[in-house]
C-alpha cells in the first residue's frame, strides 16, 4: 500500500458527498451545505478591493497581521475574555486551527472526548494526530453531561488511553444547540479533573439567539487550560476567504505556531484585511443576519413539526429534526428526497452514528426557497 493506514482508514465527509451530487444543479434546493447566502458586506469588500489596488498581495508575519490580532483579543472581551494579541494566532480558515490544535497537544494514542453528533473533521482530524477519537452520545436534547463524559472516559483510562482534550461546538452544527452556563461549568468541572485542555469550537457565536453565547475560556481557571476556535466565515458571509484564528495560552500557542508556519505560513492577506474591517464596521450587517436567520429558524421549526419532532435551535442555521417516524435511515431518507423531490439535506449519520435518524437542514437560504424546500419535505413525508 503506498498510502498512510491512517487516511486509508478515514471515510470521505458525509457533507462533500450530497455536496458533489447537486453541483450545477440549478432545479435542486440545497438545504445542505452550511454556507451563508449573504454576500460578504460591501464594506468588507471595498477594503480588500481598495488593498489589490495598493498592491497589498505580500505574505504577513505567520502570527497574522497584529492588528487584526489585537483587534480580535478586544473583540473576545465581549464573551467575557480577557486576553492579549500575543495569545492569538490567525489561520487559514477555522478548520485548520482544529487541526494545528489538535496536532499541538496529542502525543501518540492520547484520547480525545468528542460529543456526538458532531462535526465531521474532529474525529478525522484526531486520528490524524495521532490521539483516539472518543466519542459519546449526548442526552435526547443534544446535551453533553458530566456523567457520560465520565464513563466513556473511564473505559478509555482502563485501556490505557489517557484523556488529553475535550472537543466541543457550540452553538453547535449539526444541532444548532447550544451551552449555558451550568453546561459549560460542568464540562469545565470535567477537564480540571482530568487535567484536560478544552478545544472550543465558537464559528457560531455571533449566530446565538436563546442566549447570550459565553466562552467557556470566560470561565474561573479555564482560560490557561483552553484553546479557543473562530473565524469569520460564517458571521460576516466571509466563507471562502479562509480566514480563522485560535486563542490559546503560551505553550499550546507555541506549539501551534510551529506547525503554522510549516503547513500554511500565513492566512491570505487580503482576508485578514476584510477581517480586520469586519471587527471594526461590521455590527449593523451582522445584525441584519442575525435577524433574518432568527425569522428562518422560527418559520421552518413551526412548519417542519407538522411532520417531524425538531428542537428549536438556539443558534447557527442548522436545525436537526428526527426522521425516525418515517422508517427510513439517514441516508436513505436524503437520498430519496434529494432524487424525488430535488431538496438536498445531510443525514444525520454523516455527524457521527449518533446522528442516525436525523437530518440537517441549513436554513441559510432565502425565505422563498426555504418556504419551497419545507412544502416539498412535507410532501414527500406524507407520501411514504
Amino acid at each position: 500500500m503506498r498510502t498512510s493506514k491512517s487516511v486509508e482508514s478515514l471515510k470521505p465527509s458525509g457533507i462533500r458527498k450530497f455536496f458533489e451530487l447537486i453541483i450545477g444543479r440549478e432545479d435542486v434546493i440545497s438545504l445542505g451545505v452550511g454556507e451563508p447566502d449573504f454576500p460578504v458586506p460591501w464594506r468588507i469588500r471595498e477594503e480588500m478591493i481598495y488593498s489589490l489596488e495598493k498592491g497589498i498581495t505580500s505574505y504577513t508575519s505567520n502570527y497574522g497581521l497584529y492588528e487584526l490580532r489585537e483587534s480580535i483579543a478586544n473583540y473576545y472581551e465581549k464573551f467575557g475574555v480577557k486576553c492579549t494579541a500575543e495569545n492569538v494566532i490567525v489561520t487559514t480558515g477555522v478548520s485548520e486551527a482544529v487541526d494545528i490544535a489538535l496536532r499541538a497537544i496529542l502525543n501518540p494514542g492520547e484520547g480525545v472526548l468528542i460529543p456526538e453528533p458532531c462535526y465531521v473533521s474532529y474525529l478525522p482530524l484526531t486520528v490524524l494526530a495521532g490521539g483516539v477519537a472518543l466519542s459519546y452520545p449526548t442526552t435526547p436534547d443534544f446535551i453533553p453531561t458530566c456523567e457520560e463524559m465520565l464513563k466513556i472516559a473511564k473505559k478509555a483510562e482502563s485501556e490505557g488511553v489517557k484523556i488529553k482534550a475535550v472537543m466541543i461546538n457550540y452553538p453547535n452544527n449539526p444541532t444548532g444547540v447550544s451551552y449555558n452556563r451550568s453546561i459549560l461549568e460542568e464540562i469545565a468541572d470535567f477537564a480540571v479533573e482530568k487535567d484536560a485542555v478544552v478545544i472550543s469550537d465558537e464559528i457560531y457565536s455571533e449566530l446565538s439567539y436563546s442566549f447570550k453565547h459565553r466562552s467557556i475560556a470566560s470561565l474561573e481557571g479555564m482560560l490557561e487550560r483552553s484553546v479557543i476556535l473562530n473565524g469569520f466565515s460564517k458571521a460576516y458571509s466571509m466563507t471562502g476567504l479562509r480566514v480563522g484564528y485560535a486563542i490559546a495560552p503560551e505553550d499550546i500557542f507555541n506549539a501551534m505556531l510551529k506547525i503554522h508556519q510549516y503547513c500554511m505560513l500565513c492566512a491570505p492577506v487580503i482576508s485578514q484585511i476584510g477581517a480586520i474591517e469586519a471587527l471594526r464596521n461590521g455590527e449593523k450587517d451582522l445584525e441584519e443576519m442575525r435577524a433574518e436567520y432568527i425569522r428562518r429558524r422560527n418559520f421552518f421549526v413551526k412548519r417542519i413539526k407538522n411532520v417531524f419532532d425538531v428542537k428549536k435551535p438556539d443558534g447557527a442555521f442548522y436545525a436537526f429534526p428526527s426522521i425516525s417516524k418515517t422508517g427510513l435511515d439517514s441516508e436513505e431518507f436524503a437520498k430519496r428526497l434529494l432524487f424525488e423531490k430535488k431538496v438536498a439535506v445531510v443525514p444525520g449519520s454523516a455527524f457521527g452514528d449518533c446522528g442516525e435518524g436525523y437530518i440537517r437542514c441549513a436554513y441559510a437560504v432565502g425565505m422563498d426557497k426555504l418556504k419551497e424546500a419545507v412544502e416539498r419535505i412535507v410532501e414527500f413525508v406524507e407520501s411514504l
